[in-house]
């Protein structure tokens, strides 16, 4: 017998499939990673003297330096930089929320960081930063980690787990 509210149609699955163990672990594994990104980011846009205090042996630069430095960048270049940041974090947390729409909120974080990064690359960095390897090295590691992100959510959108 024919189901009349689909028109004679078989009725169309409302469950998704179940989430496997693994949305779990990378979700979370990737909510962290990004909390951090976050927390560097409020940090940095803050000020926060402490903050600068304890990064700048890493950065190479005083406090005073990298304040100087990070006023020097545009609203636009600190927006890219916030949508980068804020992208991955909501990113993850569509992933843990099972949300379909976590590719995309991956896929808009690596544009923002992407372009952020563009322009990091074409302004002079003050001598420390040009010398050391971290500011070499990071922007790769972190686009390569959204990037991941991004295919994760994507196979698991296709797979019918995010709905």
């Amino acid at each position: 017998m024919d189901d009349v509210s689909t028109g004679g149609a078989a009725p169309l699955p409302t469950d998704p499939a179940s989430a496997p163990w693994h949305l779990w672990a990378v979700g979370l594994i990737s909510l962290l990673w990004n909390a951090f990104g976050g927390y560097d980011y409020v940090m940095t846009q803050t000020r926060n003297p402490d903050y600068f205090a304890s990064i700048s042996d890493q950065m190479g630069m005083s406090a005073a330096e990298m304040t100087a430095f990070f006023d020097s960048f545009p609203a636009w270049a600190s927006a890219l930089w916030a949508i980068g940041v804020w992208g991955s974090i909501l990113g993850s947390i569509l992933l843990l929320a099972r949300s379909r729409h976590a590719a995309t909120a991956f896929l808009v974080s690596l544009a923002g960081a992407v372009l952020s990064f563009i322009y990091q690359a074409t302004i002079d960095l003050p001598p420390a930063m040009e010398a050391g390897t971290m500011n070499k090295v990071m922007p790769f590691v972190i686009i390569g980690a959204v990037v991941l992100q991004w295919i994760y959510a994507r196979r698991m959108r296709g797979a019918g787990v995010l709905r």
